[in-house]
């Protein structure tokens, strides 16, 4: 195992990073980066809900960035974004889901939805996923 593999830090700025670019739209799994950092680290739990949630959200900014930067003219004419359009913000609690998740985001910056909220149902969304994955590592360590 590398060095710097065994220190909670690089292994947090890691998860950050992980996090971060499996928001985007490029694809990752920061589910088995949280795992891995746990399985290594496992009394760091808080930090690495922390972190993974952060950089997991940050990245879901940027998709809703990007969703901001599209033209609005046409946006009635996609019948797809209805569902988003209809709940708003509150959408984003499934900004975690594979491939529909980063859509959403899109979505939402393309609709105009506020970000304050959204970044807040994004992030709860994200967190609660997160817990979800260390309690079930938790529950097999034991």
């Amino acid at each position: 195992m590398p060095d710097w593999f065994a220190d909670p830090a690089a292994g947090l700025g890691g998860l950050f990073i992980a996090s971060f670019l499996a928001a985007t739209l490029l694809p990752g799994g920061s589910e088995a980066a949280l795992a891995a950092f746990l399985l290594t680290h496992p009394a760091e739990v808080p930090a690495a809900l922390f972190w993974a949630t952060l950089g997991n959200t940050l990245g879901g900014l940027t998709s809703y960035g990007a969703g901001r930067l599209l033209p609005e003219r046409n946006l009635h004419r996609l019948p797809h974004l209805a569902q988003v359009r209809r709940f708003g913000s509150p959408s984003l609690l499934l900004a975690w889901a594979p491939l529909v998740g980063d859509a959403l985001c899109v979505a939402a910056g393309w609709l105009r939805l506020p970000w304050l909220p959204c970044t807040l149902f994004m992030a709860a969304g994200k967190l609660a996923r997160y817990w979800v994955v260390a309690q079930g590592l938790a529950l097999l360590a034991s």
